[in-house]
Order: C-alpha cells, then sequence, then structure tokens
C-alpha cells in the first residue's frame, strides 16, 4: 500500500470516528453541559483523537501532492506532528487533573496507562524520525495510536451507562 492510500484511509477512519463521536452526543439524554466531568473529559479526548489523525492525514496528502514530493517529507510530517500534538498533550493532562478524584477512581487504568505508553512511544518515534530517519512508518503510528485510542474511547462511551456526578 502506498503511503498516499494508507492516510487517505486514515483520514475516512478519523472523519467517522468523529461522526460517530456525534451521534453518540445526540443520542444521550443529557446534554453536554450536564454530563459529568469525567464523561466530558473523555469526549474531548474521542474528539482530539479524531481530529489528530484527521490533520495529520491531511498533511501527509498535501506535502504528497507537491510534485515531485519533498525529500524529508516525513519529517515535515513527523514535526507537523509533534507541533500539534505536544501543546495538545500538557493542556490535556492539566484539564485531566482537574477531573474529581471520584470520577479518576473510575478510569480503566490498564487501559488508560497502555495508550499512553503506546502515545509516549509514538512521540519519540516522531522526534527520532525528525532528526534521523525520515521514514513514513513512524508517522503513521502515530496515526494508527491516536486512532486505536478514539476506537476505545468510543467503544466505552457505547458500552459503558452515563456516569452521574
Amino acid at each position: 500500500m502506498q503511503p498516499g492510500e494508507a492516510l487517505g484511509i486514515a483520514a475516512q477512519v478519523a472523519v467517522t470516528l468523529a461522526g460517530f463521536a456525534g451521534i453518540v452526543v445526540v443520542f444521550r439524554p443529557e446534554s453536554v453541559h450536564e454530563w459529568s466531568a469525567l464523561d466530558r473529559f473523555r469526549l474531548h479526548l474521542l474528539l482530539a483523537n479524531s481530529a489528530f489523525p484527521l490533520v495529520s492525514s491531511l498533511f501527509g496528502i498535501l506535502l504528497l501532492m507537491i510534485d515531485p514530493a519533498p525529500v524529508t517529507i516525513w519529517r515535515w510530517c513527523s514535526g507537523f506532528a509533534l507541533l500539534i500534538q505536544v501543546p495538545f498533550i500538557l493542556s490535556t493532562s492539566a484539564k485531566g487533573r482537574r477531573v474529581p478524584s471520584a470520577d479518576q477512581a473510575r478510569v480503566n487504568k490498564p487501559l488508560y496507562y497502555s495508550i499512553a505508553l503506546l502515545g509516549t512511544a509514538a512521540l519519540v518515534l516522531q522526534v527520532i524520525n525528525v532528526v534521523v530517519w525520515n521514514r513514513f512508518w513512524p508517522f503513521f503510528f502515530l496515526i494508527f495510536v491516536s486512532l486505536g485510542a478514539a476506537v476505545a474511547l468510543f467503544v466505552r462511551f457505547v458500552i459503558l451507562p452515563p456516569h452521574t456526578e
């Protein structure tokens, strides 16, 4: 499979997940502003883990459209991914700390730490890709991890009942 095809498929999956997130919001009995802090935080993560792969994929597709494609295309893509992901991670970790401790007790720790470990590994790969490699697969690994996290969050939204404060 060519990188452009993989990025196109990833963009389609990201748009689909974002659409499903909208469906989750619509079919919940209360409005988003009435949700618990934990459920609002989960929705924030779901939307972000759909939006970032979409934007990253579109950026990669944009660079692939340049004729001839830049020699350092995957360095640029990994750098762009770092540029949008790192500020998000910093702001999200602060937002996660503001979730009440009673809600934090309801977090699935193995799932949370598994996703955090994969996300950290993906970010480290981006740094290495910018500095040394210039390969497609590290960039796509970050997209894969983000989409996998979004799928896990979506499944939790569908399966678990809403948490009331």
